[in-house]
């Protein structure tokens, strides 16, 4: 029979898992590796099960990171993390089942590209655990490496398919770009402990020698080019994911007690009714409601307080019909496209009742 806390040993893990985690790092930051995807996925993974394994026993006792069947071997870093992270829908966990997924993944299959899929989690997963390690152990890993080694240098561009089709095997190719648009809707429905946005900002400067590319502005641009005076970070103002959006308007709606229906029946607003209402009002193309960015090639959205507003405001005018209307306006696109509605234009209404009044 184990004992129910070894000290001697969660201290030998914890100090293995400082090490996994430093050769991580290392790999990563190194250029002249070209398997730094493999490198970094295998060490890191390495580094947390040892670390969670030291919690397991903190918490549970030795035997719990024993197979009960076969006590002559320990559980697996999946089994692990489930233990630890119990609620299957934490960012942090699907961070790391995303990370292992790739870890399991046949080396043949990882091409170059995947650093550009995986970075924003990579970059979250290194500071998970420094986070955590500090949360379950008391390890400070900034006093061990400087906090500045833990950002990770990558290349990062954007993937376009055609190229990617043309460049690999079909298999080999068409794996890549399903991961890519997985993990690109996971980042868009998710916070940073999935993923760390990563951010492409272009600074003016007079000096021509500090210069990396030279630009000039014409009137007759195509499209046209605006100079912002002022820096603001999106994240500041457009917090909410499409499904947080959801939840706020329909904790509005309770409030206000007022219920949606459609065809006659209650519903509770969704995803799509969301959509219906992105697509309709054009809130995707409003800087006001909604801020648009890129991880590889798809599109990220996150939107602003004032979109919740205007949606909850639009179903308060006619709780009763206006799911049905959007449905039926956006089903005439294709026969009449200037039905759409644009924010800031009325475009049309029923019952007497605008449907459209936002100012943008």
């Amino acid at each position: 029979m184990r004992t129910l806390d070894d000290p001697a040993l969660r201290a030998k893990l914890i100090s293995k898992a400082k090490e996994a985690f430093l050769l991580a790092i290392e790999v990563y930051n190194k250029p002249s590796i070209r398997y730094r995807v493999e490198g970094f996925s295998f060490f890191i993974c390495n580094a947390w099960e040892l670390m969670l394994k030291a919690r397991i026993i903190q918490t549970a006792g030795e035997d719990a990171i024993y197979f009960k069947d076969h006590p002559e071997r320990t559980i697996s870093l999946e089994a692990c993390i489930k233990a630890v992270f119990t609620n299957e829908h934490a960012p942090i966990r699907k961070n790391l089942e995303k990370i292992v997924e790739l870890r399991n993944t046949s080396t043949h299959f990882i091409v170059e590209e995947y650093e550009m899929v995986y970075i924003p989690l990579f970059q979250a997963c290194v500071f998970n655990f420094s986070e955590k390690m500090t949360e379950f152990h008391g390890v400070d890993m900034t006093a061990i490496v400087p906090e500045n080694f833990l950002t990770l240098t990558a290349s990062v561009r954007a993937l376009i398919a055609a190229e990617v089709r043309a460049k690999y095997p079909k298999q080999v190719a068409e794996r890549l770009l399903a991961v890519t648009e997985d993990i690109s809707s996971e980042i868009s429905q998710s916070n940073s402990d999935f993923a760390i946005r990563i951010d492409h900002r272009h600074y003016i400067t007079k000096n021509k020698s500090e210069a990396t590319e030279i630009l000039a502005v014409s009137k007759d641009a195509d499209p046209k080019v605006r100079i912002i005076k002022e820096l603001k970070d999106p994240n500041d103002s457009f917090k909410y994911t499409a499904k947080k959006c959801i939840k706020e308007v329909n904790n509005r709606l309770s409030r206000a007690k007022v219920q949606i229906l459609y065809q006659g029946q209650p519903v509770t607003f969704n995803s799509y009714h969301f959509n219906l209402f992105t697509n309709y009002f054009g809130i995707k193309r409003n800087e006001k409601l909604c801020f648009a960015y890129k991880v590889n090639a798809q599109p990220m959205y996150s939107y602003s307080i004032q979109a919740i507003d205007f949606i909850v405001e639009e179903i308060k005018k006619d709780p009763e019909h206006i799911i049905q209307s959007l449905k039926t306006h956006l089903q005439k696109k294709e026969a009449n496209p200037r039905s759409l509605g644009i924010l800031g234009e009325t475009t049309y209404s029923h019952s007497g009742t605008q449907l459209l009044s936002f100012a943008s």
